[in-house]
């Protein structure tokens, strides 16, 4: 194996572990009946200002790694295919 095998999977080992925590530390949605009754994520104040919380930006930063994450395998593909 080559240098470069070790460098993307390492790269990817840890984006994985990465994006699990991000996507772990964020709030779940309440979607059942009592959520839909108390106001859940179709509050009206709270989807103007969702960007600017703490939940906005850590969905901002897990979308953001995922395509990062899918640079890289898809680069990693390409490299291993063609050397």
């Amino acid at each position: 194996m080559l240098w470069y095998h070790y460098v993307f999977g390492a790269v990817l080992i840890v984006a994985s572990i990465i994006i699990t925590l991000i996507v772990l530390m964020q709030e779940g949605r309440q979607s059942s009946l009592s959520g839909v009754i108390t106001g859940g994520p179709e509050n009206s104040y709270g989807n103007k200002a969702k960007g600017r919380t703490v939940d906005g930006k850590l969905e901002r930063l897990t979308k953001s790694l995922i395509v990062v994450f899918f640079i890289v395998v898809l680069s990693a593909f390409l490299i291993f295919l063609f050397v």
